[in-house]
């Protein structure tokens, strides 16, 4: 495969350089996740975000409130930076390694996305003289998930010598804070506290605890020599005297034109996973060193043959932008939670921003694509919602709801971590987008059983919260005070994006009540929850009766009730330096007026699209796109869905445009921070849900290519009901192909097909 490898050569010593390539190069596998710090570290003076992290590791930290009133949330849950051991310092004849010091001859950095590790070259010649050559390879692995490897190799050019390696093994750690970020903790909290040290079998390890949510992380870290010919080496390990911080020195005779290779295994562990840390981590690195490295890079390498295999996506005639795709589709599965306990956090496992939370951006940017290419993903991440559904049912009684369940907006371990309710607890519909993501798994996969088991009580539960927070007025079904998802405009009465979302969710209820009876599935969950047909069919009235906002003078779904009443918001006349603009305006001033962080009532047009007419959509998205500013990097991918909806090519491509290079480029300049998950995600639904037209419906697979001017053709893969079906699109030719499984009735531009082998259509309709 092309296209696969990321590199940058002559690396700049910037600061700010520095920061955004230890977030370009981090290497992460949904368990644990490490940024690309340099191992010799960075002269005094360099701001850096020195980070190692487990995906649902954490602690609890205070939310202090201006006002102590009822429900208002005064602790949440943080992610914490756990023991760094990505120290390594290389003496040459004892001058110490530095991209600062010496001469740097050469220097380059690349991410191997087909192999799964980053790689970093340098040829540095020290002041005295001597010229070596370093290759370093990093890796945590998709087989073994608490592995992080850095294998470190260094060859003599021009000088016979001694060659020292310090490596570190460091518990002392803190979090990242910055005042000026609101998306990170503002000072310095210590959250981890080592409490134990231990040199075993050549491997040391640190324990340590958290300071309040009473969890516990074991990290061990063991350092092998090798060397071309004959090796003189010596191996010393200490645990200095002011903290629990471990120091391994090895050191060897290394001739001229030979290699000498520190390779440098860590493992972790934590309490969430385990009862017994420091035994696991001792048995997970006796697994660990049960192999050479070899045999580690061949499975990462087999795990990711596997993975594109399921996802990859190509675009004929844009490089760049198939590059950048594709790193966005790698930082994906790099981040994902692959296991119960854990989700995909919004800056994945690259930085602290956002503090570690899982948001709704799950549910309607990320889990879209593993529905579609690995539905066993999907599913994890619908069993790490079961499994915090007791939280919601907690954060629903809080706010007042006597039944059903309330996800919470931001959270980690099920409570809610939102401190600004209006723009946080407030946005009801996380309920629906978690019902809607389980509709979904179940139209990709028609897996009843696991609807039976768990699917269907998340339906459930989420749906009778709207029959307690809704109410009757005219004969209409009302949800006031509730936020949707631009949050420029809170705390509104019927949000349409909200209100739509829950006829959905409630619908949905009734069908898979229905279809579980129809299997005898039924009854289980349904006692329960003490469920009855009666409350389904109350369910079904008030998804009947449900409130859509639809303004006649314009022919539009508006926002809310009061949106259109309220004065517009140039946003033409406002300076550049003045957006975003929730850092420059006082949320009051920004709710007052008609303007949109981010799509709205355009994403309920994507997502609920058979809930109105194709001119309401339309007339809908011309309003509010003059309103929006995008200040949210989940927004131009929406808009870039509903324009290749409504047959506006020109528009679907500039709304794509650069969203998708956001990270790999750079583009907002704050990738430093972290990756922007939902908006990687999202970019993928752009490309396959937009320009591709693919939507899931009761009735079947639908699909309405078109093609970009500005492109020469692109292709996919999906999984739909256990078939792989590749989708390929050129100028003039639509290429729909069964690669397994079983053959498939599908929808091409509204028209129903078999597809056995392979269908060719020779032209484009007209959406």
């Amino acid at each position: 495969m092309e296209k696969m490898i990321y590199e940058i050569r002559g690396l700049s010593n910037q600061n700010d350089d520095l920061l955004l390539n230890e977030t370009i190069f981090h290497t992460s596998n949904g368990y644990v996740g490490v940024r690309a710090n340099y191992e010799e570290g960075y002269p005094q003076g360099y701001d850096t975000i020195r980070g190692t992290y487990i995906n649902g590791f954490y602690d609890i930290a205070e939310m202090k409130q201006a006002e102590k009133l009822y429900g208002f949330i005064e602790e949440k849950q943080t992610i914490l930076n756990v023991a760094d051991s990505q120290g390594v310092k290389l003496l040459v004849d004892g001058e110490e390694f530095s991209m600062f010091t010496g001469t740097v001859l050469e220097s380059r950095r690349w991410l191997n996305m087909l192999e799964g590790y980053a790689g970093r070259k340098v040829i540095w010649r020290s002041p005295k003289g001597k010229e070596i050559e370093i290759l370093i390879k990093r890796m945590t692995s998709f087989f073994q998930k608490s592995l992080f490897t850095i294998e470190y190799m260094v060859k003599a050019l021009n000088f016979t010598g001694k060659i020292e390696f310090i490596s570190f093994h460091n518990g002392e750690v803190m979090n990242y804070s910055n005042p000026e970020d609101p998306r990170v903790a503002s000072e310095s909290v210590k959250n981890l506290y080592p409490f134990d040290v231990r040199i075993a079998q050549e491997a040391s390890y640190i324990k340590a605890r958290t300071a309040r949510s009473g969890l516990s992380v074991c990290t061990g870290v063991k350092n092998i020599l090798t060397g071309e010919g004959p090796l003189f080496r010596e191996a010393v390990s200490e645990i200095d005297v002011n903290g629990f911080l471990v120091i391994h020195s090895l050191k060897a005779d290394i001739e001229k034109e030979r290699t000498v290779t520190l390779t440098k295994y860590t493992v972790f562990s934590d309490s969430i996973r385990c009862e017994d840390v420091e035994l696991h981590a001792r048995k997970e690195m006796a697994k660990a060193v049960s192999v050479n490295l070899a045999a580690w890079y061949e499975r990462q390498k087999d795990y990711l043959e596997e993975y594109w295999d399921n996802c990859d996506l190509e675009i004929y005639g844009d490089d760049d932008l198939c590059l950048a795709v594709r790193f966005n589709l790698y930082q994906l599965i790099q981040s994902v939670g692959k296991d119960r306990y854990s989700n995909i956090t919004a800056k994945g496992l690259s930085g602290e921003g956002y503090e570690g939370h899982y948001f709704w951006d799950t549910e309607m940017y990320i889990q879209p694509f593993f529905i579609l290419t690995n539905p066993d993903i999907a599913k994890n991440l619908i069993e790490y919602r079961y499994g915090t559904m007791e939280g919601a049912r907690e954060n629903a009684r809080i706010l007042g709801h006597n039944r059903g369940v309330l996800y919470p907006w931001r959270t980690i371990m099920g409570k809610e971590c939102s401190g600004y309710f209006p723009s946080g607890s407030a946005q009801y519909h996380i309920n629906g987008d978690i019902a809607h993501s389980i509709v979904a798994y179940y139209l990709a996969t028609k897996d009843l059983e696991f609807i039976a088991q768990k699917g269907a009580e998340i339906i459930f539960e989420t749906a009778r919260l709207w029959l307690d927070v809704g109410n009757y007025h005219k004969g209409n079904f009302y949800i006031n005070d509730v936020t949707g998802p631009d949050e420029y405009t809170c705390v509104v009465n019927n949000n349409y994006y909200t209100n739509v979302s829950a006829q959905y969710n409630m619908r949905w209820a009734s069908r898979f009540y229905y279809l579980l009876k129809e299997n005898g599935a039924v009854d289980k969950v349904a006692n329960k929850l003490q469920m009855t047909e009666a409350e389904i069919k109350e369910m079904e009235t008030a998804a009947e009766c449900m409130y859509l906002p639809y303004d006649e003078e314009y022919g539009i779904n508006p926002q809310d009730d009061s949106f259109l009443s309220k004065a517009r918001w140039n946003i033409g006349n406002t300076p550049k330096e003045k957006f975003p603009l929730l850092l420059h305006y006082h949320p009051l001033y920004l709710y007052r007026h008609q303007v949109c962080k981010q799509a709205d009532t355009v994403m309920a047009h994507f997502i609920f699209e058979d809930a109105q007419s194709i001119e309401t959509i339309q007339k809908s998205f011309e309003y509010y796109e003059k309103i929006t500013t995008h200040d949210s990097s989940l927004s131009t991918c929406i808009y870039s869905i509903v324009a290749s909806k409504l047959g506006m090519k020109e528009k679907a491509y500039n709304y794509l445009g650069n969203s998708a290079k956001l990270d790999l480029f750079n583009i907002h300049k704050n990738t430093r921070d972290g990756i922007h998950t939902a908006n990687m995600g999202g970019n993928y639904m752009a490309i396959v849900y937009g320009f591709a037209g693919l939507r899931l419906k009761e009735e079947g697979l639908f699909l309405a290519p078109l093609l970009p001017e500005q492109w020469e053709g692109y292709r996919f893969k999906i999984k739909y009901e256990g078939s792989k079906i590749m989708v390929q699109v050129k100028r003039g030719t639509s290429t729909f192909s069964l690669l397994s499984g079983e053959a498939k009735q599908i929808w091409i531009y509204g028209k129903e097909y078999l597809l056995q082998d392979t269908i060719i259509l020779t032209e484009e309709v007209e959406r």
